[in-house]
């Protein structure tokens, strides 16, 4: 069982469904949210551990590949909702 360090330090499991709701909130369509969400899943699988920073720059990644507006979204969502800077955090 893969265990995400978050931001606060706190450690909790891994779900990969938190993940499918975070992109599927960017207006990227649900099948686009459960392929990067198993590409996520597939990254981490041979970890004990990985940190909401890492999880975070791999769905980036995946969002700008597959649509640029989908990926501003997520940077504005985050600047607006949860006060982070994630692009100057992540340089994807």
């Amino acid at each position: 069982m893969v265990k995400v360090i978050k931001r606060d330090g706190r450690e909790e499991e891994f779900v990969p469904e938190k993940i499918v709701v975070s992109v599927l909130k960017t207006g990227a369509p649900l099948d686009v949210a459960r392929r990067i969400a198993r590409k996520v899943e597939c990254a981490v699988s041979d970890s004990e551990t990985i940190t909401a920073k890492d999880i975070a720059k791999i769905i980036l990644t995946e969002l700008k590949k597959a649509n640029e507006e989908w990926y501003r979204n997520w940077i504005i969502f985050d600047k607006a909702v949860k006060r982070r800077h994630t692009d100057k955090e992540l340089q994807v």
